[in-house]
């Protein structure tokens, strides 16, 4: 593939990285709450192991946020990486000896290394020209089309791999960490990603939080992510209610993760013609078009259609939300801010997959999709304090 000063070496290998991450992250998806739910005594806690993750995400950001400072981008990916590799294994023995609080210190260990890799999207805007930076993003963002299609088929090849179900898929994401720690090896990152100068310049992240552009962006980047999370975590629990297999639930999950980063591919270049505000726009009215379809059936064309609209609503919010917060912080400022945004949604997201569960096993599909409206309300009225008061063409 040529290379330009756009799409470089640097930039095709963190593509892969973030494929190898969501094929983790798809996989935890599919599995964790299956798995969860045949161990939990009781079956409101099935969705606790998909939510240890996302807490554990959020407990680490800071850790992430000095190690990025001390090690540098790479080193500290790369950590990331070990520690998936000992959380699967982890994951793997508490699924065979069926002990559900071990599984969920497992995924609770594994937050880290999403913690970590939730950076590669404010990454990829250091290894490309300044005018290509929400193109890296949402590049980078679309290498999850790997884990869209490796992960849910992952799950299922490797179900009864062993004579525990699931055990195999938690032995085969070991291989997937390694195979990352080996092609992070081969990423150069710029000097001062790792060695920022200039620290005396830098503002209190009180100060940095305190604008009302970054409180913008992080609130459709956090809720945005939370509504996924919350339909995405619910999903495998509630086709199993449906009376869907679970080679079902793969394929809507590949539909779903495919359509999540797929529009990645040209995403960035939607924002460069028709500004960040517009294409935030779209993704909450799909991500509305999501609960109505969600709302009209639980037919398997129904949760396929809805999950692919939730999707690509999710990108256009997400990548809009990203490409927006970096704004607003200075590059010497970027550890602390990344850490800021990421913590916000890593806190949505512990909320929403526990949520899920809950909602999904005691009050049903149609009522999850219903309070989710809640969320796009306060998306809607963030954009429209943008647009209106803070006057943001952009």
């Amino acid at each position: 593939m040529p290379t330009s000063p756009f799409l470089n070496k640097n930039l095709i290998i963190l593509i892969a990285c973030q494929g190898l991450f969501l094929t983790n992250n798809v996989t935890f998806i599919a599995i964790n709450g299956l798995v969860g739910l045949g161990l939990t005594p009781v079956a409101w806690m099935a969705t606790l192991p998909v939510m240890g993750y996302v807490v554990g995400s959020a407990l680490s950001t800071s850790l992430v946020s000095k190690a990025q400072s001390r090690y540098g981008r790479r080193r500290s990916f790369q950590l990331g990486l070990v520690v998936a590799f000992f959380s699967s294994l982890i994951c793997a023995y508490a699924a065979w000896s069926k002990n559900f609080w071990l599984l969920t210190a497992g995924t609770l260990v594994a937050g880290f290394y999403s913690a970590n890799a939730q950076l590669y999207r404010f990454a990829a805007a250091e290894l490309t020209s300044e005018e290509h930076k929400e193109k890296a993003i949402s590049w980078v963002l679309a290498g999850g089309i790997m884990g869209a299609v490796l992960g849910p088929n992952l799950a299922s090849w490797t179900k009864n791999l062993f004579p525990v179900p699931f055990v195999g898929a938690y032995i085969s994401l070991t291989l997937v960490a390694i195979t990352g720690v080996v092609l992070m090896q081969f990423i150069h990152f710029p000097a001062e990603a790792s060695n920022p100068s200039g620290a005396q310049t830098q503002r209190s992240i009180k100060d940095i939080i305190a604008q009302p552009i970054f409180i913008v962006s992080a609130i459709c980047a956090a809720l945005g992510y939370g509504i996924m999370n919350l339909l995405m975590a619910a999903t495998p629990l509630a086709m199993e209610v449906c009376g869907h297999p679970f080679s079902s639930t793969a394929l809507v999950l590949e539909f779903h993760v495919i359509s999540m980063f797929a529009p990645g591919f040209f995403t960035g270049s939607l924002i460069k013609r028709f500004g960040k505000v517009k294409i935030m726009v779209t993704g909450l009215l799909l991500n509305a078009l999501c609960v109505a379809i969600a709302l009209s059936g639980e037919d398997l064309s129904h949760f396929i259609a809805a999950l692919i609209c939730l999707g690509v609503g999710w990108n256009f919010l997400f990548t809009g939300a990203t490409s927006m917060a970096m704004s607003t912080y200075r590059p010497e400022e970027k550890n602390k801010a990344q850490a800021a945004i990421n913590f916000f949604v890593f806190s949505t997201m512990a909320l929403t997959s526990f949520g899920s569960g809950a909602l999904v096993t005691t009050q049903g599909w149609s009522l999850l999709n219903a309070w989710s409206l809640i969320l796009l309300v306060i998306i809607g009225l963030s954009l429209l304090f943008l647009i209106f008061r803070l006057k943001y063409k952009d």
